[in-house]
């Protein structure tokens, strides 16, 4: 099966913070690969802007080596990289000041006001104003302008209302993209094909026939490196506030009316708002340590941040609950941690028993479980129950239905498209519908911020737990007490 590429027309994409860690691993390779797929046209123009003083050919040269360091052989295409270079500048600029801010608008000169411009923030929150002040003042923007801004999108409740009124004095609404690159996955988009375009699930995609579902994603790395923004932030905020929560969203939102932007983001937001307060005893938090024998500095949480009383979780797990028709009594069970087992980002819908076995108590309980698997191998499972082969009557026995991606859509599929790809692509098409809207990501805050204000009033301080394990004994407790386990960390 092979994707089809519809190109777009010709646009301006400035990237500012062009030399740091995210534009160098993620912005400009997927622009690279969308550009090898035929996607990206002759007379686009892709501008660099950093502090860092390069020339335009300098920046050139060191971008070409990035690309080959950060793409696979698979996706590497060194034939195309010469005419790639050629639709990509760069422009000395200072965010917070006046350099290069001409030079800039120099670069971008030619443009007729229809033309697409996107400028990506691919800098900290602190500059988001700064850059929406000057991008007016030098009259950089015109009607088919957008921004994308990447999280955090604030630190609280508060701080994410300013940041929304900031961008808001500015821009419209429909020009602010808040990217959340776990939206631009695959399997994640397929959580609304799966049960929007089947008729085989979404009769059962309620609190009758679903006992409760989970949602794990879980890394094998620590903070070493990003040490500073985690000691602020920690799992809930970094992890459970926008990711896990868009994905929860994915999977217990109502049907939207159509596929429209603000239908589909009107149906997550209603999610969030049903969703009852967290108490106490359904939330564990822990902090990673090193394993028995185990040696190295970001094994231990505490030395990697240099804080030995820190409180910051590097794990999260807890029980919610949405209070509307369709999902009461039904719990969710995320949870979220740096250092576990295995890197996967896994959600497991469970089916309840069948209300009566005809096969006797021999046969074992059987439930229908449905894996669908964001990261890594993507792909979907549906778990059902058939008879054991052999004689000697009727024993039952659990077999999946696997579907891999991989498999499924490959080798002539290609390689799938990176998160980044498919949501650049989306704001150059102006399609919002993979990005959060700015009422969403404040009530996410509102739900989030008692959470935390709860723990830091009770000096709660998080399990240890070690290096390479599934995270903190409470958090099985968590799911123990309610007579469930939680399914295994596997890649």
């Amino acid at each position: 099966m092979v994707s089809r590429v519809i190109p777009v027309e010709p646009f301006d994409l400035v990237v500012f913070g062009a030399t740091g860690d995210l534009a160098q691993r993620k912005i400009l390779p997927a622009l690279f690969r969308r550009y090898c797929a035929g996607q990206i046209p002759t007379g686009t123009r892709i501008i660099g802007a950093a502090r860092s003083a390069h020339s335009p050919d300098e920046y050139r040269i060191n971008l070409a080596q990035s690309l080959e360091k950060n793409l696979t052989a698979s996706t590497f295409d060194p034939k195309d990289l010469a005419k790639f270079l050629e639709l990509v500048s760069y422009v000395p600029l200072d965010g917070s000041g006046e350099t290069g801010w001409s030079t800039l608008c120099e670069a971008l000169s030619g443009a007729g006001t229809d033309r697409v411009q996107v400028f990506y923030f691919s800098v900290g929150p602190g500059l988001f104003g700064p850059l929406a002040e000057r991008l007016h003042s030098y009259g950089l923007t015109n009607g088919a302008t957008r921004i994308v801004v990447e999280k955090p999108f604030g630190h609280d409740l508060e701080t994410a209302r300013e940041l929304n009124r900031t961008l808001a004095s500015h821009f419209d609404e429909g020009q602010i993209y808040r990217i959340d690159h776990y939206l631009g996955k695959e399997t994640v988009q397929n959580l609304m094909a799966v049960r929007f375009g089947n008729m085989l699930f979404e009769p059962l995609w309620n609190s009758q026939y679903v006992d409760h579902i989970q949602i794990t994603v879980a890394e094998t790395v620590g903070v070493l490196g990003r040490e500073d923004y985690y000691e602020r932030s920690g799992a809930m905020r970094d992890m459970m506030q926008n990711h896990l929560m868009q994905l929860l969203c994915l999977i217990a939102m109502e049907p939207p009316a159509k596929f429209d932007p603000d239908a589909v983001r009107d149906e997550k937001l209603k999610v969030i708002r049903a969703l009852d307060p967290v108490e106490p005893y359904h939330i564990v938090r822990g902090q990673y340590a090193p394993a028995s024998g185990a040696v190295g500095r970001d094994l231990n949480y505490r030395e990697t941040v240099r804080n030995q009383r820190t409180r910051t979780e590097s794990y999260i797990a807890l029980k919610a609950h949405i209070s509307n028709w369709r999902w009461a009594g039904t719990p969710f069970y995320l949870r979220t941690g740096k250092r576990l087992k295995a890197r996967s980002s896994v959600i497991n819908v469970m089916f309840k028993d069948a209300p009566h076995s005809i096969f006797g108590e021999e046969a074992g309980r059987h439930a229908n479980h449905l894996k669908i698997r964001l990261q890594p191998n993507e792909g979907i499972t549906l778990s059902v129950t058939i008879k054991e082969p052999g004689p000697g009557g009727m024993r039952l026995m659990d077999v999946p239905l696997d579907m891999s991606f991989a498999e499924a859509l490959g080798p002539k599929g290609g390689d799938p498209a990176d998160a980044y790809e498919r949501l650049i692509m989306d704001v150059v098409r102006g399609n919002q519908t993979l990005f959060m809207r700015g009422d969403e990501v404040e009530a996410a805050w509102a739900w989030t911020d008692p959470i935390i204000a709860d723990w830091e009033a009770r000096g709660d301080v998080p399990k240890p737990y070690e290096s390479g394990s599934t995270g903190p004994g409470d958090a099985d407790l968590l799911l123990r007490r309610d007579t469930r386990e939680w399914r295994g960390i596997n890649p």
